[in-house]
């Protein structure tokens, strides 16, 4: 199955979760929010949520600042 994380084209396993690609691409899920075909994926359901061929998936890293 093919997606796009962060822009680039991925091969994937039918049964990869969100949860699966956020571990591949941070080692800290707790400053992390993502985006599956422009709509936010609350952190709660990234395990449940399987990744479907086409989807577009965007991990965004949170930064602090002042």
């Amino acid at each position: 199955m093919r997606i796009r994380l962060n822009g680039a084209e991925r091969e994937c396993a039918k049964e990869t979760t969100i949860g699966r690609l956020v571990d591949e691409v941070v080692r800290d899920r707790s400053r992390v929010a993502v985006e599956r075909n422009r709509a936010i994926v609350k952190r709660d359901a990234w395990d449940d949520t399987e990744v479907a061929d086409g989807d577009v998936i965007e991990v965004v890293t949170l930064v602090g600042g002042g």
